[in-house]
C-alpha cells in the first residue's frame, strides 16, 4: 500500500481552499512569483508565502530563486501518492459496480 504519511501530507495541504486555489494558479503557470500570486487574490503576500511553504513541504511545488525573485512551479510527482491511493479505490469501485450490474441483470432478465 502507499505510504500513509505522504497521502496525509497531500490531503492536508490541499484541504485548505485558499491553498488549493494557489496550487491551481501555480499549475496553470509555467512559473509564477509570490507577487504575481498575490495580485487579485485578496490574500496578503505573507499568507501566500505561508501557503507556498506548505505546498513545498508536501512536495507539490518547487522553487527557483533568481535574483530578488523566487519562481514557483508545480511538481506533478507530488500528486503521485494521492493518484496511487485513488487508483487503488478505483479498482475497488469498478469491482463493486460490476457486481451490481450482474445482480441487476439477474433481478431483471
Amino acid at each position: 500500500m502507499i505510504e500513509v504519511t505522504a497521502i496525509d501530507a497531500v490531503l492536508r495541504t490541499l484541504a485548505d481552499p485558499t491553498r488549493r486555489a494557489i496550487f491551481e494558479r501555480v499549475v496553470n503557470s509555467d512559473e509564477i512569483t509570490v507577487v504575481e500570486l498575490t495580485r487579485g487574490s485578496g490574500v496578503t503576500q505573507g499568507a501566500i508565502s505561508q501557503h507556498l511553504k506548505s505546498l513545498k513541504q508536501a512536495g507539490l511545488v518547487a522553487e527557483r530563486p533568481e535574483g530578488r525573485n523566487v519562481y514557483y512551479r508545480a511538481e506533478p510527482e507530488g500528486l503521485a501518492p494521492l493518484a496511487d491511493w485513488m487508483s487503488h479505490y478505483a479498482v475497488f469501485w469498478r469491482e463493486r459496480f460490476a457486481n451490481l450490474k450482474t445482480l441487476l441483470k439477474e433481478i431483471d432478465p
